[in-house]
């Protein structure tokens, strides 16, 4: 069913749909960004068309409203435990095609990485719909269409923006709620980003990884793992256990978002760490995102959103570096 709506008839569907969603989309968030006068724009919680912000590119993708950054997995005492539950609420995100298709890049990891699924991703994850929204023009740092993540058709909906007017597409009838005139169009995915780049088909691992390329970011990178943070498709959680001051035999266990950048991540049991200089970290995340997830899966993890390019404060562009791999494997097929 596609739809032609205005603002109102569109905030009227919300309305409808608020009752049995969550409903996230992209909001900003006045004098909370990097400096004091600026703002920022993250995922949370909307009930009108105007909260939501489609002019810019989200700061944060919407991966915390289905992996939590900090989720509580069970509760325990002495001598039991009880498993945390998920809230009644389904869960509505409206998101770019390139969040929607890291959204299955993270389905990969948890529900199909082994033999058995993440039980407290999948009881969440099964609670989800999704609406695409419509890009017209790619924004700084963009590189969707290199890595083939700018079209997507898995979705519950889509909609255009267009003239303050909403044209939506409903493929799932549980959100078929909205009331509009019926029309034609078709859902506007970029074709062609500001700048575009190549990755390697074959990546030789052992030639990369003792190549002088990484040294440049031990001076670099500071370790602050924003790259990962506002990544849609990092992954990688540490745990904590919570112990209560009334009680420290009682408490919770928690998951975290960790980050493969920042010290300690890689440390085990007798104190030794594996990459503790930033520029190996930089190669293990860089070959995981166009390599290693590759060899297994059968495509890149990296969606090409640009967010850690525009998240990073020592301006390392994430993009280059993929280029300086491409550049580095044709330099040795040469010889």
């Amino acid at each position: 069913m596609k739809l032609r709506l205005s603002v109102e008839e569109f905030d009227k569907g919300l309305e409808k749909l608020s009752k049995e969603f969550k409903i996230f989309a992209p909001k900003s968030f006045q004098d909370r960004g990097t400096y004091s006068d600026t703002d920022i724009v993250k995922y949370d919680v909307v009930n009108h068309f105007d909260e939501m912000v489609w002019d810019r590119k989200s700061n944060f993708s919407p991966k915390e409203t289905i992996l939590p950054i900090n989720q509580v997995l069970f509760y325990f005492t002495e001598k039991e435990f009880t498993e945390s539950t998920e809230e009644e609420k389904k869960i509505l995100v409206f998101l770019r095609a390139c969040d929607l298709n890291a959204v299955k890049r993270i389905d990969q990891i948890y529900l199909a990485n082994g033999a058995n699924k993440d039980t407290f991703y999948a009881r969440r994850r099964e609670k989800v719909k999704f609406v695409v929204v419509g890009c017209t023009e790619s924004y700084r740092n963009c590189f969707c269409v290199s890595m083939g993540s700018n079209t997507v058709d898995n979705y519950d909906a889509a909609m255009n923006i267009r003239n303050n007017e909403i044209y939506l597409e409903i493929q799932n009838d549980s959100l078929a709620v909205f009331e509009g005139e019926k029309t034609d169009f078709n859902i506007d995915f970029v074709k062609e980003n500001k700048f575009s780049i190549e990755v390697p088909e074959n990546i030789d691992f052992m030639h990369l990884q003792s190549h002088s390329m990484w040294d440049e970011y031990d001076t670099r990178c500071i370790a602050c793992g924003r790259c990962n943070f506002t990544c849609p498709t990092c992954t990688c959680f540490s745990m904590q256990d919570i112990y209560y001051r009334e009680n420290q035999n009682v408490g919770e266990r928690r998951r975290v978002w960790a980050s493969c950048q920042v010290d300690g991540y890689t440390r085990i049991a007798g104190g030794h760490s594996f990459r503790n200089k930033q520029g190996q970290r930089m190669r293990f995340k860089t070959l995981h995102k166009i390599h290693d997830f590759k060899k297994r899966f059968g495509y890149n993890m990296c969606v090409g959103c640009g967010r850690c390019d525009d998240a990073c404060p020592q301006y390392i562009s994430f993009s280059e570096a993929i280029t300086k791999v491409k550049n580095a494997m044709d330099e040795k097929n040469k010889v």
